[in-house]
């Protein structure tokens, strides 16, 4: 791949990171290896991004950059909105990245509308702070069976987004317009999270964003096709992954659980990054 010129400047000083799954780095670890134990360290796009911003400002002669990273898994969007953006806004970043509301709207009767409002209402708050926001909209749900059923939530949150960062200018990380993502292969078993490479890739259009250029010029260039998969196979597939993953999730949305009840933000505490993410 051929590499862009990083010569842009990177006036951020401390960037905070909040939200779910998506952005505590799941299923990326620190070697680059999908690790098999959920407790495992987690590495994950925003990881990279902080690395990458933090590389560039070194090589301009700045400090590093500081970097939190409060997200934790499983959680919905008022969570989001009522713990961890206080608690950001606490840390005095300069640079924040909110990206929530999926867990949500992977239930049926999620509001989507009421998302947005309550999303405006802190993007508001921060920017009032005078921080400056980066969201993130849904991935396209098309190629996904069962959770197609969410594209037109995705979609029409989507656009509240896209709304809410032009009125209040913040900066929008287009994972929707993504042609990389639409390949499976850049989704773990899970098919819900990231693999190394699709965080990987994640991190470069956060770059491109946030108004800078990417490292890559063919950061988001698809995957060499591969032979269609047997439909029996596909079937196997399948209901290995429903057994292995709806039903647990399944299981613990009807006990009122989430797999991060007992979890703890990752980063808490901002620190400067002076290690480069891979």
């Amino acid at each position: 791949m051929s590499v862009v010129s990083t010569d842009e400047g990177v006036r951020w000083t401390r960037y905070v990171a909040v939200g779910d799954s998506f952005t505590e780095g799941l299923w990326d670890s620190p070697d680059g290896a999908a690790p098999a134990d959920p407790s495992a360290p987690l590495r994950g796009w925003a990881d990279v991004l902080a690395a990458r911003l933090s590389a560039r400002r070194v090589a301009a002669g700045d400090e590093p950059l500081e970097y939190a990273n409060l997200a934790i898994r499983g959680r919905l969007l008022r969570p989001i909105l009522t713990e961890q953006v206080p608690a950001a806004l606490g840390l005095k970043p300069d640079l924040v990245s909110l990206i929530g509301g999926g867990n949500d709207i992977l239930r049926p009767a999620a509001d989507v509308d009421r998302l947005a409002r309550d999303l405006e209402s802190a993007v508001v708050r921060l920017r009032e702070a005078g921080v400056d926001v980066l969201l993130g909209t849904g991935v396209d749900t098309v190629d996904s069976g069962l959770l197609r059923a969410t594209r037109a939530r995705v979609a029409t949150y989507n656009t509240h987004i896209w709304s809410i960062a032009h009125r209040h200018g913040a900066h929008v990380l287009d994972l929707w317009g993504m042609r990389s993502l639409r390949d499976w292969r850049m989704w773990a078993e899970d098919r819900i999270h990231l693999t190394t490479d699709g965080h990987a890739r994640v991190a470069q259009a956060a770059l491109v964003a946030l108004g800078l250029p990417p490292d890559e010029e063919r950061w988001d260039d698809p995957l060499a096709p591969q032979p269609p998969t047997p439909r029996l196979d596909r079937l196997r597939g399948d209901a290995r992954w429903a057994r292995e993953h709806v039903y647990p999730w399944a299981t613990r949305r009807l006990r009122g659980r989430s797999s991060g009840d007992t979890r703890a933000p990752k980063r808490p505490a901002p620190a400067p990054v002076t290690t480069d993410a891979g």
